[in-house]
């Protein structure tokens, strides 16, 4: 690999603070991987064009790539056939919300018991992390949007309960990934090398208590306050000139014409997703278990998670939610063979924007990997570093280079080998070591503008993507400035 030095951290940079100045997300994206194609051509027009093209294309060259984007437009059609099987709407009266009290303080109790609940719900799906911010944010949207509470809000605790929850109650995909980097650096139990780095794992531990805290209280601060108030005074969800990432033709689909509203048109296709999800990762992992004599079956359970493709379970599983909700919808007389297709042709074309931000966000991931991003600005602090400081620092470098590439994977792949030989040398400790790389990573995926669950957490709440990120970077920025002072004073006392 060629070494590109500072050059090869500008194109995810470009990318994202034209993205946030100029709300063009797409745009900015696409002028990211031009800049980085020009890097990699030197600066060779045809070669550079030629190569856009190519880095993008290449993107379904991965399995997992192009599963998740497949995966993604198929959930268009699941929300228009929940949607219109009056799935939404019968939720809506199970719940009994009725009329909106007037009154500030009932108003308000409301709006805390049910982000209480979408957070508690997000928790409780912490097999994967896409899961979560889908499950909370296409079940609270029609509850949240009645309460006039801003899609931002819901877009943030959908994606505070995704990754983070992900990390740190591994028992899932994430969970046996880490386990495979330990194994690589010699750690003969890496499970129990896992959960003594969680207890210094700060970042989703405060992540997770500060969205509670924040829905349970109503304290907004920063751009989200801002929201909150629009949408209770204005009633406007969506700042004016926002455009969501789910297509109006979706989120204003209604109840077929004489159909009774029930919410069991809801549970049972969700339901069916979420329960095939943990069923799909051991499956897809059950080849790779080894064939070890007096393995007890929950070893072989977690080796098959272990081993497991993630983006595979979620299509697989939302293939499965389809299948199910086709068969009750028409065993019901809801739905025609023929509304079957129109709607998920609809829902498929309303999620186009997003697939191809997603298409771009992967392309800009895959770019960085080309250029040496990661492993370039990790090379360059361990000139900083002293044995005191390495956890604060490692934190710092992984947040870096999760928030430039969008990649949690990516980062734990790139700094676990570095910060383990280096805390081992400097005889620092290497369980915070570890938890400072892992924490850092989910900062990225958290909060990056080109991360798939920042994406999938704007489009299933269907919140613009940048109002999304500017609205909940300050909360992860208060989390994240909390965690590096605790491994900066803990590296001063020591």
């Amino acid at each position: 690999m060629d070494n590109y030095g500072f050059m090869s951290v500008l194109p995810p940079l470009v990318a994202i603070i034209l993205a946030i100045r100029t709300r063009q997300v797409l745009v900015s994206l696409l002028t990211g991987l031009i800049a980085g194609s020009f890097i990699l051509n030197h600066a060779a027009i045809v070669s550079s064009i030629t190569g856009t093209v190519t880095i993008i294309a290449d993107v379904f060259k991965n399995d997992s790539s192009t599963k998740t984007i497949i995966f993604t437009l198929l959930i268009g059609a699941l929300i228009a056939f929940i949607q219109y099987s009056g799935g939404v709407e019968g939720f809506i009266q199970m719940v009994k919300l009725g009329d909106i009290p007037s009154e500030k303080t009932k108003l308000s109790k409301l709006r805390s018991r049910y982000g209480v609940m979408a957070a508690f719900t997000g928790v409780l799906c912490f097999v994967e992390s896409n899961l979560a911010a889908l499950t909370v944010g296409t079940l609270y949207r029609p509850i949240f949007d009645k309460l006039r509470v801003p899609r931002e809000k819901l877009a943030y605790i959908a994606d505070s309960v995704s990754a983070p929850i992900c990390i740190f109650i591994p028992l899932n995909a994430w969970g046996g990934f880490i386990m495979g980097l330990l194994v690589l650096q010699g750690f003969a139990n890496p499970f129990t090398t896992m959960l003594n780095a969680m207890v210094f794992n700060f970042y989703p531990l405060l992540t997770i208590g500060l969205v509670f805290i924040i829905a349970s209280t109503g304290r907004d601060f920063g751009p989200m306050r801002k929201a909150s108030l629009r949408a209770d005074t204005e009633g406007k969800l969506l700042a004016d000139g926002a455009v969501p990432m789910v297509s109006s033709e979706i989120t204003v689909l209604t109840t077929k014409e004489n159909v009774k509203p029930r919410a069991f048109n809801m549970f049972i296709p969700m339901g069916l997703m979420v329960v095939s999800i943990p069923v799909m990762l051991i499956f897809t992992g059950w080849s790779g278990v080894t064939a070890e004599p007096g393995l007890s079956l929950p070893r072989i359970i977690l080796e098959a998670i272990g081993n497991s493709s993630g983006a595979t379970a979620v299509l697989y599983s939302v293939l499965i939610a389809l299948t199910g909700s086709i068969l009750l919808y028409m065993a019901q007389k809801i739905m025609t063979l023929r509304e079957i297709t129109d709607l998920t042709v609809k829902g498929i074309s309303g999620m186009t924007q997003m697939a191809m931000i997603m298409l771009f966000a992967f392309a800009i991931g895959n770019l960085c990997n080309s250029l040496g991003t990661g492993l370039y600005v990790a090379d360059v602090a361990k000139s900083f570093l002293s044995p005191s400081l390495v956890p604060f620092v490692v934190f710092l470098i992984s947040c870096f280079i999760a928030f430039s590439t969008g990649t949690s994977w990516g980062t734990f792949a790139i700094m676990i080998p570095i910060a383990v030989p280096m805390a081992e040398a400097l005889d620092a400790n290497v369980h915070m070591a570890i938890a400072a790389a892992l924490g850092g990573g989910v900062f990225g995926d958290h909060c990056s503008p080109v991360s798939d669950t920042t994406l999938i957490s704007s489009m299933a709440s269907a919140s613009d993507h940048i109002d999304h990120v500017r609205t909940q970077l300050p909360y992860a920025l208060l989390a994240g400035g909390i965690t590096a002072s605790i491994y900066l004073i803990y590296g001063i006392l020591n």
